[in-house]
């Protein structure tokens, strides 16, 4: 693994979990819309985490196939430039069914 790679999947997962931090006191996804500084800081960190994911090298990529890069990337893009269109359930989906396993999979590079 690239020294680049190592220190972008520490801000990864930096994100993530303050991510899950941030949401952990909520109860839904309409208490996360509602408490909008936790809700702007969880899609600060999805930001982030795009950002990070699409500069790690391809070699790195291809060593976690069943991480979904693109999907990864793709999200951080829709939150950036849709920022009033997000749809906070999908938000709130995404950090109960997803992030959980991404740390898990970056943990044990």
């Amino acid at each position: 693994m690239h020294n680049k790679d190592s220190q972008l999947i520490f801000n990864i997962l930096e994100s993530a979990n303050k991510i899950l931090k941030y949401s952990s006191e909520l109860g839904s996804y309409k208490e996360m819309e509602s408490d909008d500084l936790s809700f702007d800081a969880i899609l600060m960190n999805f930001i982030v985490i795009g950002e990070m994911a699409n500069k790690l090298s391809d070699e790195f990529k291809s060593s976690c196939p069943d991480t979904e890069w693109r999907k990864i990337i793709a999200f951080r893009n829709f939150i950036a430039h849709e920022y009033f269109g997000i749809d906070p359930e999908e938000v709130w989906e995404i950090i109960h069914s997803k992030l959980p396993q991404l740390i898990k999979d970056l943990e044990h590079q």
